[in-house]
């Protein structure tokens, strides 16, 4: 007998903001990662965002529909569902990994913000975030994942509002902006030697991260169908925002290349006074986005609130503040995220494979 295909469209929406919000942090908020996974290659860009978009359904609806289905005791279980016991475990230290690296990026992002929209020194941001997060963290995370959620969708909309602005206020700039960057007179960092492998690096990166946490919020679903539309809706959300805010910078590009906060520019060119808002937000975002990144680096070999939780906590805080000032952030960016995207993105291949081997023993118990 079928199983029957419960939908509360509650959890549908909450699903798909779960999965913007996880995917907002520094690199989005900033368009810096706009800018150099999609802008930079013009017209092609589009193209990324296609090849983006295609990925993600597959990658996220696959995810929490295991998660839901096999109901894992904890969510980093799906890399041994879909990679095997050693390959498997390979993946969850990785991931750890690339969490702390990530919460290195996010200390890069808070001190371009502020070094580029008040002129203060990089590590006055870096160290505002390390101390920040380091303290929520050894304090507790408490109810750090609602905050999320709602800075999340705020930061989102922000975002699209910028790209549409400027989009609206200088359309004909696209196709001169794309003009720029295929004659080259305008050199924009590139996340990739072409469009397509700038997309693979990009669900990637991302993959690493939701893969343990789409499984987990999998067990909550209802049913595959609503697991399936929560991922979609999320899906579109995300793919939107990145091509409003790829075309607005695509518009600007002279403005934008070269800059470390591309939105701020902007932001400031609607008003000076939007632009010192928006820069709270960004902070903000990164501070949301910080803390359970550095909490997944400490807890994963302590126990929370412990004496040795403390430690850690403090030492890895700090250790990644050092290496986010070290820095430009729009070449941590391009070293970290490139560097784990290609990483990531062999994911998709176990995947596949357990998909098909699934197929087979389904078909030999039909048999």
């Amino acid at each position: 007998m079928q199983e029957k295909q419960i939908v509360k469209w509650g959890n549908v929406f909450k699903f798909a903001g779960a999965f913007i919000a996880f995917l907002i942090g520094s690199g989005f908020a900033t368009g810096q990662e706009i800018l150099q996974y999609f802008t930079s290659y013009g017209y092609q860009g589009l193209l990324t965002i296609l090849v983006m978009f295609i990925l993600f359904i597959y990658v996220s609806r696959d995810f929490i529909v295991t998660g839901y289905r096999e109901q894992f005791s904890k969510g980093s279980e799906i890399f041994q569902y879909y990679c095997g016991k050693y390959i498997g475990a390979f993946y969850d230290f990785f991931t750890i990994a690339f969490v702390f690296m990530s919460y290195v990026v996010m200390i890069g992002g808070a001190g371009a913000t502020l070094n580029q929209h008040y002129g203060l020194p990089t590590y006055v941001g870096g160290i505002l975030i390390v101390v920040l997060a380091g303290s929520t963290v050894i304090c507790g995370l408490g109810r750090i994942v609602d905050i999320i959620g709602r800075i999340g969708p705020i930061i989102v909309l922000i975002a699209v509002g910028i790209g549409l602005y400027a989009v609206l206020s200088n359309f004909s700039g696209i196709a001169e902006g794309a003009r720029l960057i295929e004659e080259g007179r305008v050199e924009v960092m590139q996340a990739g030697s072409n469009w397509f492998i700038s997309a693979s690096s990009y669900v990637g990166f991302c993959m690493l991260w939701l893969a343990a946490f789409l499984a987990a919020m999998g067990k909550s679903a209802n049913s595959e169908r609503e697991a399936t539309l929560g991922s979609l809706l999320g899906t579109l959300g995300f793919s939107f925002g990145c091509l409003v805010l790829m075309l607005g910078f695509l518009a600007y590009v002279a403005d934008v290349a070269g800059t470390q906060v591309p939105s701020l520019v902007i932001a400031v060119m609607i008003h000076p006074g939007f632009a010192t808002i928006f820069s709270v937000i960004i902070i903000a975002g990164i501070y949301t986005t910080a803390v359970p990144l550095l909490w997944q680096a400490s807890s994963r070999f302590t126990v929370e609130k412990s004496k040795s939780f403390v430690i850690v906590t403090i030492i890895l805080a700090i250790a990644g503040g050092f290496i986010g000032l070290a820095l430009p952030f729009n070449r941590l960016v391009n070293i970290i995220y490139v560097i784990n995207g290609y990483v990531g993105i062999l994911l998709i291949v176990f995947m596949i494979w357990k998909g098909i081997c699934r197929v087979r023993e389904r078909r030999k118990q039909q048999a």
